[in-house]
């Protein structure tokens, strides 16, 4: 897999200083958080999943989940399971290049019995996606995920546990949530790969929903639930872990309350006016806003619920020529010592110790997302995977 392998050689040539890596199931757990990406979602119903996932990898999709909680009704579960033993078989002897494959379960005794009745076709399985996740909860979980692995002799089963409970969103409970978390998440670091913020039950818990013209950010509620997050489960000091951004769930045109947030000058190039119109009357512009977000937040990836979402989720993770440039000389051997310089772009200061951090982890996003030339910017990148 590699992101934006979907289009052609010649078009990344044109788009990469430096293309897009390479990366498979068994690639370091670092490499793929760093690539999950747009994660897009899918009922576990759908009757033709296997084919949805065939159509989805060839539009760029790298990583998908495969739901059997919140997206389905209680009365679906058993049909669920059914049809995800069938599309797997289905998918089992496809050559192919697939997504990364995550089923969201509800219970943990359900992790083992899949795997058990998936057989052979566990193959195609990266690991599961672990909802309402808590000390309490996570264990059971978490050891279920290790005990099907074993069974079953994958090589790796991961886990990406949601962050969605009340115990987190309320002031009086979430210091020793998240202090729970990180115990239970810290005794299967190996196994969880990243962990997902269930904003939707944040919101659900004051009988909030946000507008397409409001981004998580701006629920202000929620916005302190994942700056706690991050401080607490996301450090650069080795301890942390991926912390994917939350789900965008506009996908249709609606009356919009406020002005267009989208700036216009990023569209003032010949022949994009037409794509600015087509974002805005999508609700995209707000999606937008709320992926730079997320990265200024300390939040990589992201959660999707529809197609249209995951081609603009990836045009804004390839990193820029000069986020690359200032990187580079950051991490050059020669600066270990520390210091401070003008960057190579003469527009801000580069501090070698306090911007280390940073720079590491963009050098790790330029891997898997790659690196734009000097002269192309979101746009372009947004048209060439749209054009597919």
């Amino acid at each position: 897999m590699r992101h934006f392998g979907h289009i052609s050689p010649s078009v990344r040539k044109d788009l990469f200083h430096q293309e897009p890596a390479e990366f498979t199931a068994t690639s370091p757990a670092a490499t793929l958080a760093a690539a999950l990406g747009a994660t897009l979602y899918s009922p576990a119903t759908r009757p033709q999943l296997a084919r949805d996932i065939r159509k989805q990898a060839a539009l760029g999709v790298v990583s998908m989940v495969l739901c059997l909680e919140d997206s389905i009704s209680d009365a679906d579960v058993v049909g669920g399971e059914e049809n995800l033993v069938r599309q797997f078989a289905a998918l089992h002897e496809d050559p192919a290049e697939l997504p990364l494959l995550f089923i969201r379960v509800r219970e943990p005794e359900q992790i083992p019995d899949l795997v058990h009745r998936l057989g052979g076709s566990a193959a195609r399985l990266a690991g599961f996606v672990l909802p309402k996740f808590s000390e309490s909860r996570g264990m059971a979980f978490l050891d279920a995920v290790a005990q099907a692995e074993a069974a079953s002799g994958q090589p790796r089963l991961y886990a990406m546990p949601v962050l969605e409970t009340p115990e987190l969103l309320h002031l009086e409970t979430r210091v020793e949530a998240l202090a729970g978390i990180s115990r239970t998440v810290n005794k299967y670091r190996e196994r969880v790969l990243a962990l997902r913020l269930g904003v939707t039950d944040f919101c659900s818990a004051y009988g909030l929903r946000r507008t397409p013209d409001m981004t998580a950010y701006d629920v202000q509620i929620v916005a302190g639930v994942i700056a706690d997050v991050v401080n607490v489960l996301s450090r650069a000091d080795g301890t942390g872990f991926t912390v994917t951004g939350p789900v965008w769930e506009y996908f249709r045109s609606q009356q919009r309350l406020f002005k267009p947030q989208l700036r216009r000058s990023p569209f003032l190039e010949e022949g994009v006016e037409e794509l600015r119109t087509a974002l805005i009357e999508h609700d995209l512009d707000g999606l937008l806003r709320e992926i730079e977000l997320d990265r200024a937040n300390g939040l990589l990836g992201k959660t999707c619920i529809h197609p249209a979402h995951v081609t603009p989720v990836h045009a804004l993770s390839v990193v820029s020529h000069e986020e690359f440039s200032d990187a580079q000389d950051i991490l050059r051997p020669e600066r270990g010592g520390g210091g401070v310089m003008r960057s190579a772009y003469t527009n801000k200061m580069n501090e070698v110790k306090p911007h280390r951090a940073w720079a590491e982890r963009t050098m790790l996003r330029a891997e898997v997302f790659g690196v734009a030339k000097e002269e192309v910017g979101f746009v372009d990148l947004l048209t060439a995977g749209l054009q597919v």
